[in-house]
């Protein structure tokens, strides 16, 4: 059993949520409506990248006269209006850790590039917003993953330690950020497997949060 973390840091989409899938449905229908086709590959090859490095990813795809910012922004409004109605579906295993961490009094932190604004409506509409003590949107820094300062924002702000903390992520980039700082990694890959190196630098590769409430237990 490996000692308990005095934080936990978590990613949002993809790790607590099944938003990059879902995303992916609603960028293929506006999309549609602009004579685009998306297919899951080329998406998946956008998973992870900061904002404009995905905008040259998709002007690669599609040309330079795609409008990058439209349609993320539809695609967007489409997906939050679906968590605000109708509530998002929370990854397997991720309700239960959180109880696990809060019964070791273990305080929750979510590190996501989204907006700060759209982290706590999501965490609301999946019945989660309780569980985290603080949270730092992509507003809130200067860099986006693979750089650390996500991370390091949070331990300080928590004033514990980057050794002492753990991160849960899905992403390459996001794994990257944490072996960065510093920060014991635990890696659930979602739609992207990150590569062998980020993924043998973690401490924990699980298929779902269940395993990582066992690791600890």
């Amino acid at each position: 059993m490996r000692p308990l973390p005095k934080l936990a840091i978590f990613d949002m989409d993809g790790l607590i949520f099944d938003t990059e899938e879902m995303f992916f449905e609603q960028l293929r229908l506006v999309m549609k409506t602009y004579g685009y086709h998306m297919t899951r590959e080329r998406y998946i090859e956008t998973l992870g990248l900061a904002r404009e490095a995905a905008r040259v990813k998709m002007t690669g795809f599609f040309g330079t006269d795609y409008p990058f910012d439209e349609i993320s922004a539809k695609a967007r409004k489409s997906l939050n209006e679906i968590a605000a109605v109708q509530g998002l579906r929370v990854k397997k295993g991720i309700t239960q850790l959180l109880h696990f961490f809060k019964t070791k009094d273990i305080p929750c932190c979510v590190a996501s590039s989204s907006p700060s604004d759209v982290v706590a409506l999501y965490l609301k509409s999946g019945l989660i917003y309780e569980y985290f003590t603080h949270i730092i949107g992509g507003e809130m820094i200067s860099h986006s993953k693979p750089d650390p300062e996500i991370f390091l924002a949070s331990c300080s702000a928590f004033q514990v330690a980057p050794s002492d903390a753990i991160v849960l992520e899905d992403s390459e980039n996001g794994g990257r950020a944490a072996i960065a700082a510093g920060i014991p990694l635990i890696l659930i890959p979602d739609m992207k497997i990150p590569q062998q190196e980020v993924l043998s630098k973690a401490f924990l590769v699980a298929a779902d949060a269940l395993e990582v409430i066992t690791f600890f237990s």
